[in-house]
């Protein structure tokens, strides 16, 4: 098999394992944190009081993660460099009562979560990861990686329309996956989830569990210059931004580099974990507070602040070049996007295409624009809500991506390095 002799592997092999060991956001930030352990940051409790001293840190709260680093020398006053992104993916989550079942089946009841889009959860093999909460307030985390739930779609023979009328799902009756035969039992899959994890069943207080495909991310194509994985939105720009802040770590800095992988975003960014809520202005403030710094410092902190929020955006659709604008058509492995739209569905403004542009300069690394069909609507990011909620300047970027929301995305192979690249630049600038 031939190799495409344009493409540095390293990145995306380990981009690939990410998010095989990611299948849930609450795996994403503990990996994130871990990557960061190793490279000398230390975790900070919330509830603790927070020194001044240079050096990496971060924070964890549910499937969020903050993690900053401040170089010697730095003032109060001095402001950041933000990488935002969002650890979410659009999914199937299980009920607070998930044991049903029908007609001999036995069955696991789940909310859809987020814009999924359903046909490409229909006869995929599926595992449950997450995490339990226990009567002592402690976490574990959850993964069932093998087949175990199945959502299988009705056979052709008893729906001689789906080929031409279009397939039509409900979501509360069609997609309720089976997992075994026999009758419905009470408490058997948190049973089955504590004894898969160790944990006393009578123990679990709570749980936040979810489906996810068993699938394996994939090098795809002749010359393997594409792959085909899922939760590529968002995984892809957390793993860049973890690598990018571990990276900018080296060498004087102008600004203090952040990490921002916020929960929730696929349904809003409405929680204490999402973008939306207090999470990333108490960090920064504090980090302001803890090195001597008042509320001057820490407005003029935020008024040299710029955040690129990463996120995916639409490659252009060889099969559906028609819901794309004619003149804006991003390319797998074309390099990152610059997103824009001016009804503020991005942040993207002429500066922030200029803060981006030379960061990409820096990196060596070519880049696209993106804007959406006028007759079409335009999705939306972290970015606004960040750039509304903090007074901070943001640009909205990303990877193109195809089947964006399926269970199984696909990108280039070369793309998820070079936003790494352009990351770095942007936070060791």
């Amino acid at each position: 098999m031939s190799a495409h002799p344009g493409i540095d592997r390293g990145h995306t092999d380990d981009l690939m394992s990410f998010l095989r060991a990611s299948p849930s956001p609450y795996h994403a930030v503990a990996n994130a944190a871990e990557r960061l352990e190793k490279a000398g940051f230390r975790q900070v409790e919330e509830t603790a009081p927070w020194d001044g001293e240079a050096g990496g840190r971060f924070v964890l709260r549910g499937g969020a993660i903050i993690a900053w680093y401040v170089p010697d020398g730095a003032s109060p006053a001095t402001p950041y460099r933000i990488v935002g992104a969002h650890t979410d993916s659009p999914n199937l989550r299980v009920k607070p009562i998930p044991d049903t079942g029908a007609h001999g089946w036995r069955q696991i009841a789940v909310e859809i979560y987020g814009g999924v889009l359903l046909n490409t959860w229909l006869d995929r093999d599926l595992g449950i990861s997450g995490r339990l909460t226990l009567r002592d307030g402690t976490h574990h985390l959850v993964t069932v990686d093998r087949p175990l739930l199945r959502v299988p779609q009705l056979a052709v023979h008893l729906d001689r329309s789906v080929n031409t009328e279009g397939l039509k799902l409900d979501k509360q009756r069609h997609m309720t996956p089976v997992w075994g035969l026999g009758g419905v039992e009470e408490g058997d899959l948190i049973r089955f989830v504590a004894e898969e994890t160790g944990v006393a069943a009578d123990e679990i207080a709570g749980w936040d569990l979810m489906t996810h495909s068993v699938e394996p991310p994939a090098y795809l194509g002749r010359d393997r210059e594409l792959v085909a994985g899922p939760r590529m939105d968002n995984l892809v720009s957390v793993h860049a931004g973890t690598a990018a802040l571990i990276a900018a770590t080296h060498g004087e800095l102008p600004y203090i580099p952040v990490l921002a992988a916020f929960d929730h975003e696929e349904n809003g960014s409405q929680s204490d974990t999402g973008a939306d809520g207090p999470l990333l202005g108490t960090v920064l403030e504090r980090s302001v507070f803890a090195r001597g710094g008042t509320y001057e410092d820490r407005a003029r902190a935020f008024a040299g602040t710029v955040c690129l929020s990463s996120d995916t955006g639409h490659a252009v659709h060889p099969n559906y070049a028609e819901r794309h604008e004619p003149g804006h058509h991003p390319r797998p492995n074309g390099g990152p996007i610059l997103k824009v739209n001016v009804n503020q569905r991005y942040a993207t403004d002429g500066a922030g295409r200029a803060v981006f542009a030379a960061a990409c300069e820096r990196a060596g690394v070519p880049w696209q624009s993106f804007v959406s069909h006028n007759s079409m609507p335009c999705g939306t990011t972290i970015g606004p809500i960040t750039a509304a909620r903090h007074g901070i300047a943001t640009v909205d970027i990303g990877i193109a991506i195809l089947s964006m929301h399926s269970a199984r995305e696909l990108c280039g192979a070369q793309d998820p390095r070079l936003l790494a690249k352009a990351l770095h630049a942007f936070l060791g600038a």
